[in-house]
């Protein structure tokens, strides 16, 4: 089964928890690697990061492989749904193994956060680690290959880019090596996913046959002029009701099945921030906390090829993080809460 997001990778499951109403509009999303994990890096970019055992993926550091990754609402507060996850596994025996007993383990689970405080209504609304075992144990719930949910669903619910709803993409690519590489962010930034002169998504331009200044399968990514118009004046009307400045920050896991070490994940992690820097402009702002993980899950060897195998991999990566930062800004709902108004692209270019 082939879902075209980031599932596609033998053995990763992807579960959410969603927290809408009563002040909220928030979650948290688990990346749910197999059992035994996977290799992980990271890769910080932006100037405001919220993140917890980061440092634990350094390729020089003790820690080869993680069974979870947490992405999450809440700021610096929701890393808190980290301890949710954490417990989950310790449960079952899952972490790196620091004694005899099968119980003897701590689970390395690197976690980073978003900013959406206050935009359900509520600020003291954020996850927790009942947030983070909930989505844990919906990932483990799902069976194998299943599509993510995209749009407002779980660390992406209360998700803006720019003025305009964001929420949670995925996409994925199998190579003609037979390698998969797949991406799963969460769109939450300072900066703007819209092109002001045309209206297109920044990332369309970047989709085939944009060459010939057409988007995907030949379609014209620019709206009509008066449909643009129009969103600009509605996207004015809110900048004003809402009030406050748009924060932060854009998230991103991109995995492959491909046998990478911790410094060609690392590689992968970086190359794959060029995705986020054609979607959204500019990008990697002092008040961002852009961040991306990698995982590669050792099921397939690199073609032989020198260390120049994994290019293929790593131009992957980059184009991955692009579309699927355009599926959650085309998955979003628009969202009125008490804390504000966040049209969706859909509902500012109808059509």
């Amino acid at each position: 089964m082939v879902s075209d997001s980031l599932t596609d990778i033998a053995g990763l499951r992807v579960g959410h928890a969603t927290l809408i109403g009563g002040g909220q509009l928030t979650g948290t999303t688990v990346v749910l690697a197999p059992e035994g994990g996977a290799v992980a890096a990271v890769d910080v970019r932006g100037g405001g990061p919220g993140t917890r055992e980061t440092d634990a993926l350094d390729p020089r550091n003790l820690v080869q492989r993680v069974e979870a990754v947490v992405l999450t609402g809440g700021s610096a507060y929701g890393l808190d749904a980290a301890a949710g996850v954490m417990a989950w596994l310790e449960e079952r025996g899952r972490g790196v193994r620091v004694g005899p007993g099968p119980s003897h383990v701590v689970p390395v689970v690197p976690t980073a956060c978003v900013f959406d405080l206050g935009r359900g209504g509520d600020f003291g609304a954020r996850p927790d680690a009942s947030t983070g075992r909930a989505a844990v144990e919906a990932a483990a719930r799902s069976e194998p290959f299943a599509p993510v949910e995209q749009g407002n669903a779980g660390a992406g619910t209360g998700a803006v880019v720019g003025r305009v709803k964001g929420g949670v993409g995925s996409a994925s690519v199998r190579l003609e090596s037979g390698i998969t590489v797949a991406a799963l962010v969460v769109a939450n930034a300072a900066g703007s996913g819209i092109d002001p002169a045309t209206g297109a998504l920044y990332g369309r331009y970047f989709e085939a046959g944009q060459d010939k200044g057409e988007g995907q399968a030949g379609r014209d990514p620019r709206p009509a002029p008066e449909v643009h118009e129009a969103a600009m004046r509605r996207l004015a009307e809110v900048a004003v009701g809402n009030g406050t400045q748009p924060l932060n920050t854009t998230l991103a896991v991109v995995a492959t099945d491909a046998a990478l070490t911790k410094a060609q994940a690392q590689k992968l992690a970086g190359t794959s921030h060029d995705g986020m820097a054609r979607a959204v402009r500019p990008v990697h702002l002092l008040n961002d906390g852009d961040t991306v993980f990698a995982l590669a899950t050792g099921e397939r060897a690199l073609a032989d090829g020198g260390p120049l195998a994994l290019n293929e991999i790593l131009a992957a990566g980059a184009d991955l993080v692009t579309a699927a930062i355009v599926r959650a800004m085309l998955a979003a709902d628009s969202v009125r809460t008490p804390g504000g108004t966040f049209p969706s692209y859909r509902e500012l270019y109808a059509g």
